[in-house]
């Protein structure tokens, strides 16, 4: 995979096996991995990640075709299988580690996702609990964690399964 055309983008959006298996069926992603961002501790293990109170939160890092998804409608997408007010939680899952993130590498997407914020808390009463970041570290989940729900298709997930069908088919209007 030539990197030199695609951008990246780093989501939180709960536990990371679902996020990262949704995310993976958007059209214009070349590719998808899980690890731990943000956090406070170098190569953390998922059990730090769980209970040692490292900081990091479970993310999806997003290799995207800017030519073929925007920033804007991938975002609209990952907000529609998260719970943008919920703080510390998705599904049942909670903890730190489960808060959601935007965390971004390119300055110029700020105000993309910034802009993208506002038009979303419009379609809530209460805060949105996004947290917007610079990326500041990133590190690969273990192997046994990627792309874990293709490898244990009957594992827990907090995101309902015909949304990973439903994705293929969204297009950009």
């Amino acid at each position: 995979m030539s990197k030199e055309n695609l951008k990246e983008i780093y989501l939180a959006g709960g536990c990371f096996w679902g996020t990262e298996k949704y995310l993976s069926g958007i059209n214009g992603i070349r590719k998808t991995d899980v690890g731990y961002a943000n956090g406070n501790t170098e190569n953390p293990t998922y059990e730090e990640v769980c209970h040692k109170n490292t900081g990091h939160a479970e993310t999806v890092r997003v290799f995207y075709d800017p030519q073929q998804v925007r920033l804007e409608f991938l975002l609209d997408l990952y907000y529609d299988v998260i719970d943008p007010t919920s703080i510390n939680r998705q599904g049942g899952d909670v903890g730190s580690q489960y808060r959601t993130g935007i965390y971004y590498v390119d300055n110029s997407d700020l105000s993309i996702i910034q802009n993208s914020i506002a038009k979303l808390q419009e379609k809530y009463e209460k805060p949105i609990a996004i947290e917007v970041l610079p990326l500041k570290n990133y590190y690969l989940a273990e192997e046994y964690h990627q792309k874990y729900l293709d490898k244990n298709p009957n594992g827990y997930c907090h995101i309902p399964s015909y949304k990973f069908e439903e994705v293929k088919t969204k297009k950009e209007s």
